[in-house]
This record gives structure tokens, sequence and C-alpha cells, in this order.
């Protein structure tokens, strides 16, 4: 009998999921175990293998596209088998209709039972709102009253405040959009409750509101706040802080978060607007029948009639945001996945410990614009390094080496990883046997492997088999960095720019170079000692390159 498979959840955080990459196909036979696909969750890429036995009949999330958890991902099944009812969205439409049918005259009944109850709900007097809970910020779910600034029995108009309301983050001003009396608080100070709560009812003083909040409590919130969506729509999404704007003299402008909007859209600086609410707040009239000319016109004339007074200072404009929210979606490449998961898994799975070493680079310095004279020859300071890297995990090859579960594998060989930046992240490529490689020879290969990683042209044969790793900062002015160890070596050096600056020789302060050379470690293999040992024993190369040559 053929089987859906569902889009997975793979996380405690997951609702959707993307299809990275099928590694089965059509026609398929599929074994309990095998691994059907690579899907992509919100926290890493992660493979997604079968527990069932048969032929995959059908695919329904390709790959790079994305769905919901549970949505149809595959059918597998018997080979041949008929699945047209499981596409159609039917597992067993038969045994579906005949509960179906039966249960009709039931559901009948129950809605015209229902039917005068939910008239009832419906029904509110004129002019009474039912006001609820407001969401207040996009993660709210709940909310607590922390004051009321308005009693049972209060006139209450359009952009009065009704009360503080504290939310997951912040305690904020709630005013009404709504004119009337306040007929009824439903939360006390104090008291918590869901959004969409009643929270209170206003309408015209002396309306009888019995049952409207036991009608509502009892499962009438959709139906009884009806009348007012239409009204509250539009300024539900403007529910904010109270806009305070400090004026010159210390005093405060109240402004309604609707008013401010307003304001912002047609360019009006809240300072200039004489707030005709509630001690002077401003609100929505005030700015829609404010006018700047007229405004402007008595200021001009006074200004002209006295030239010689004393000019007050100007109060500070006040800044008004504006601009558009502007975000760019990039889709993550197979690469920046892969960077993805092996970084994350190398650092939350090995205890990483960086240890710091500074080198004299003058010397080096030297040497290499001595080899530079060679015809044909070209040698970075990152080659002298790599070349000083190999001669010294071949004296400490506990460094050369990987964690296994059971055992630590010593490589006496050396092969080293060279991090190369390219456009969609970061590659390896590996110098195999480095230590048997002259500096000319690792400067060729290194420019020889960079650039066709850059090219996208090396092969997987070509980044495989490292057991040490350089990256290398120092050309973009990074003095010092730590870096992630490559999985499985245990250990990567980090190179940072030559630095010109005064340093103490032979008890005298004069100008050298140095250099910050950083080892991160693995310390299930690699203890601080074994790999400050390993430190001494790269300075004293670099810093005497002569001594390579031994």
């Amino acid at each position: 009998m053929a089987i859906k498979v569902t889009m997975p959840r793979l996380s405690d955080t997951m609702t959707e999921g993307t299809v990275a990459t099928w590694l089965k196909k059509v026609g398929d036979k599929i074994s309990e175990g095998d691994i059907l696909a690579e899907i992509e969750t919100d926290k890493a890429t992660m493979e997604f293998e079968s527990f069932n036995e048969g032929t995959l009949l059908h695919i329904g999330i390709q790959a790079g596209e994305t769905a919901p958890v549970d949505s149809l991902l595959a059918i597998i099944g018997n080979e041949g088998e008929d699945i047209s009812a499981l596409l159609a969205g039917g597992d067993a439409p038969a045994a579906a209709e005949a509960p179906k049918a039966e249960a009709a005259p039931a559901a009948e009944a129950k809605t015209e039972t229902a039917a005068p109850a939910a008239k009832a709900a419906t029904e509110l007097p004129k002019g009474v709102i039912v006001v609820t809970m407001p969401r207040l910020s996009d993660t709210m779910t709940e909310g607590t009253v922390a004051t009321w600034l308005k009693k049972v029995g209060d006139a209450v108009a359009e952009g009065d405040i009704l009360a503080e309301i504290e939310t997951d983050k912040a305690t904020m001003e709630f005013e009404s959009f709504n004119e009337g009396t306040l007929l009824y608080i439903g939360i006390q100070e104090g008291n918590t409750a869901p959004v969409d709560s009643l929270l209170a009812i206003i309408g015209p003083a002396g309306t009888d509101i019995s049952g409207i909040a036991d009608n509502y409590t009892a499962g009438g919130a959709a139906t009884a706040s009806a009348p007012a969506t239409e009204e509250k729509a539009a300024p539900a999404a403007e529910k904010a802080t109270e806009a305070v704007a400090e004026t010159s003299n210390g005093g405060r402008i109240l402004a309604s978060p609707l008013a401010k909007k307003i304001a912002s859209d047609k360019g009006i600086q809240l300072t200039q607007v004489k707030g005709s609410g509630e001690n002077g707040r401003i609100v929505k009239s005030d700015i829609e029948n404010f006018t700047p000319a007229a405004q402007a016109q008595p200021a001009a004339t006074a200004t002209t009639a006295a030239p010689k007074a004393d000019a007050a200072p100007a109060a500070p404009k006040v800044f008004v945001p504006a601009g558009e929210v502007f975000t760019e979606e990039i889709k993550n490449s197979q690469m920046r996945k892969i960077i993805a998961k092996r970084l994350a898994e190398s650092l939350f799975t090995a205890p990483h410990y960086n240890l710091v070493i500074e080198v004299s680079m003058d010397d080096a310095m030297a040497s290499r614009a001595t080899i530079n004279t060679v015809p044909d020859t070209k040698v970075s300071f990152n080659d002298m390094v790599i070349k000083a890297c190999a001669l010294a995990l071949k004296k400490h090859p506990k460094i050369n080496s990987q964690w296994k579960e059971d055992a630590i594998i010593i490589n006496h060989h050396v092969n080293i990883g060279v991090a190369v930046a390219v456009e969609d992240g970061l590659v390896v490529p590996v110098l195999k046997f480095t230590d048997a490689m002259s500096l000319s020879q690792i400067g060729a290969s290194v420019r020889d492997l960079a650039g066709r990683a850059k090219n996208k042209k090396l092969g997987p044969q070509e980044m495989e088999g490292s057991t040490f790793t350089v990256s290398n900062l120092g050309m973009f002015g990074i003095t010092e960095f730590n870096s992630i160890i490559n999985q499985p070596n245990s250990a990567i050096l980090s190179v940072g720019a030559i630095v010109e600056k005064p340093v103490v020789k032979n008890g005298q302060i004069v100008v050298g170079n140095t250099m910050m050379l950083s080892l991160a470690c693995d310390h299930r293999t690699i203890d601080g000692a074994t790999g400050a040992q390993f430190l001494q024993t790269l300075k004293q190369y670099i810093e005497s390159p002569v001594t390579m040559l031994a």
C-alpha cells in the first residue's frame, strides 16, 4: 500500500523546509534507512532518511523548492501502484463519505439551535463598541493593564488615552479610536489577558450593556466585536507609544500615533500644531485642519515690526524619520550551506582554544627580497609561513592529528590546506606533502590553486586530505584574528599583517616589523603546552628563514 511522506519537522522552530537535493529519483527502490533527500531547515541542512520500504512513486517538492511542514514530500509504495487517490488528497474517500453523510442532519440541527444565540451575540446596542486587548508588538500574545486613565462613566473622546498596557517589550499608552462613555472595564489594573480579550465597552451614556460581557467571554469574541472591526481596522496599525517631542522650553508636545503618522506623511512639524485634545494633545483633526501658511504669516509680520529686537534662539527642528525600508534576499548557494554546516559542526563539537604569538619579520623580509632576485622566482610571506608550518609539523606531529571517538590519528605526512576566499564563500585547496616542497614550488602551487579556485576549476580531490590549515588575512590589513578549525584537522593557523612599530632589541627601542600568529587548537587532541611548543618552533623558522635549510 502506498504511503505518503510529508515534509518533516527537523527542528523545534521549523515551520517550513527547503529540499536542497534529492538523493533518490522516481522509480528508485527505497530501503528503510536510505537517505531520501537533504532538507534545509531554519538551522541547518540535514539528511532525511526513509522509514519505509518500496519504490519512490512521486516527488511532491522539487529540489530548491520550499514548503510548509507536513506538505506532501513524496509517495512510496509498490512499483506500478495507482496513487491517484493520494495525489487528489483522499486517503480513504469511501470511508470518509459515510460518516460525513450521517453527520449532516446533526450538523444542520446544531446550526439551527446555535442561530438564535449567534444572532443575539452580534446584535449590539446602537453606538456600542467592544474594545479588545490590542496587539501592540509583533511578538505580543498577552498584555497587562498597568493603569487605567479613565474610569467607568467617564466621557471618552477619540484620541484619549484609555490605559497604560504592559507588553512583552514595553509599557505603552493605549488610546481610544472611538467616542462615547466608558460603560465597562473588562480587565482590571494589574491583571493580564490574551490579545483580543475584552478590554472595555464604550457607547452612549446610560446604554444597557447587560449580557454583552458574558456573551463575549463565553465565545462571542469574533461576533461581538464585528461592528467595531471596520472602525478599528485603519487605526489598529497605528497603535504605538505616545509620540513625544521635546521643545526648547523643556515642555512636552503630546500627539496620537495616528496624528504623528499623518503629520509625517504631510511633512508637518508637530511643534507648529496646537492640540485640541485632552491636555493639549494633538489628534487627527488638528493635523488635517493645520495650515502652515496661516501659522507662518503672523510670525513674519512680528519679525518685520521689530527688526532690532533681540532674536530668541530658534527651536531645533524635530527630525522626522523618512525613507524606505529596503532589504534584499540572496538565496544561499550550496557552497554557502556547506560552509555553514561544516563550520557550525566544528565550532560546537571541537573545544577550541587559541594561542597567540608575535613574530619578528625583519630577517624574513630581507631573505624574501634576496630570494626574489633570482630570475623567474616569486615567493610571498605566506609561502614562507606555509613552509615553516610544514617543517614545524614534522617536529610536532601531535598538531598534525585528528580526533576519533576511540583513538587519536597522528598524521606523519604533511598536507597543508590554504584557505582561499572566492565569490561564493571559502575553499581550502590542499598542498600534498608540503614538507617536501621548496619555497618556489609552494609559491607556484598556491598561485595555481588559488587562481583555479576563483575560476571554479578545482577538482574535489584537490580540496581533500588536509592535515593542517593556514588562513591569511594580512593582505587585508587585519593584524590579528582567530579562525574556526577546518575539520577533521586539529588546528588552524591565522596569519595577520606585518606591522612596522617600535620594538626592543638589545635593550634599545628601535623600529621593527612584526606579525601576529594565532593558533586555534582542538583541546581533545592538543594540550596547551603542545600548541605552545609548536608555535615556538614556528617562530624560530620564520624569524630566521635560513634555519629552514638545515
